[in-house]
């Protein structure tokens, strides 16, 4: 399933990047920033019944979004300086991991990928071999196996507690590691993703693209007392995501569904989905979705949002508008220009 043009592929972003979708903690909202005339006339009227009362409070959340916006405009050179110095200065505690081996892999995941590639393949063979969690279109799947989830824990802590620059992996979340600047991409990432996953995603997902995923990313985010504890509903910028819990050992958390993320809140349910050690969640990134807090202990997921430039091409899926395209880093956000396609 490997498809050599993916990797001569140069990627972009759109740039809405740089002005949609900065999420307010404190508030739970999702913002548009073009200008401090535009924020005020389409935020501060929302942002005062959510509390944001006074002045002064009205300029700090200002402040932050400013500086959201000055960090989304130079990740570029950020992250490209962040990935050279952790090249130069980090000793990984378990090299190891950096590269995909089949024995780090469930045995049922092996036989299901084997069960994709076959000839007499379809989709409702293949939803029987996976758990359906009650939400549309999710599918829970034994990923990895627990001693090797065990030891990339171990190294993404000894990365946490080096010296080494880090990079949050969005506004979202505060703690976690953005994996291609460790070094996770080529050896690890792309060929599970490549080997593994497109072979499901495209009998499960050919209605998003999920035939033709060629560049993703991939992240780690912890949640900790004190830390993270939870994940407010969100989609994602993908076509397809899989979450996978690695550990260590906590309590609660679990993930919630909704619907897709045209349909309104009020008219949607939401389904609450156990997350398990070594296994992970397969999802629409459109789906919406959000974490619930853990009441004590660590956790750790794996994110890949998975991308087809040949979807999102078409349509910007953060900004719903036709891409502005923007040169950016590695696989950026997984837009192609049909020239170099």
């Amino acid at each position: 399933m490997t498809n050599e043009g993916d990797r001569k592929s140069r990627f972009y972003s759109c740039s809405c990047f740089t002005t949609d979708n900065i999420f307010l903690k404190d508030y739970k909202l999702h913002v548009r920033f073009v200008s401090e005339q535009q924020f005020r006339l389409e935020y501060q009227p929302l942002l005062t019944r959510l509390g944001c009362v006074r002045e002064q409070q009205f300029v700090d959340v200002l402040s932050k979004v400013s500086q959201e916006v000055d960090r989304r405009r130079h990740i570029c050179e950020t992250s490209a300086e962040r990935t050279a110095a952790i090249k130069n200065t980090y000793q990984p505690l378990h090299p190891h991991v950096y590269h995909l081996q089949e024995s780090y892999l469930a045995p049922k995941l092996k036989q299901i990928v084997e069960y994709c590639r076959s000839s007499d393949a379809c989709q409702e063979g293949l939803a029987e071999l996976l758990e359906d969690v009650g939400a549309p279109r999710v599918y829970r799947l034994p990923v990895f196996e627990k001693s090797f989830c065990k030891e990339l824990v171990e190294e993404l802590d000894h990365f946490e507690e080096s010296s080494a620059p880090k990079g949050r992996p969005n506004t979202m979340n505060n703690y976690g590691i953005l994996l291609n600047e460790l070094g996770f991409d080529e050896g690890f990432i792309t060929p599970l993703r490549e080997r593994y996953l497109r072979p499901l995603t495209s009998l499960l997902y050919p209605d998003c693209g999920g035939r033709y995923l060629n560049s993703h990313k991939a992240f780690v985010v912890k949640y900790a007392l004190n830390e993270d504890l939870d994940l407010s509903y969100h989609y994602d910028n993908s076509e397809v995501t899989l979450n996978v819990s690695l550990g260590k050992e906590f309590k609660d958390g679990n993930l919630f569904f909704g619907d897709m993320r045209q349909v309104p809140l009020s008219e949607t349910e939401c389904t609450e989905v156990e997350h398990r050690v070594t296994e992970g969640l397969l999802h629409r990134g459109q789906h919406m979705h959000g974490a619930l807090p853990i009441s004590c202990g660590q956790r750790w997921n794996l994110i890949i949002w998975m991308r087809a430039s040949q979807e999102r091409n078409k349509l910007c899926p953060m900004c719903n508008r036709s891409p502005s395209l923007m040169e950016a880093y590695g696989f950026a956000d997984g837009f192609t220009k049909q020239s170099e396609a």
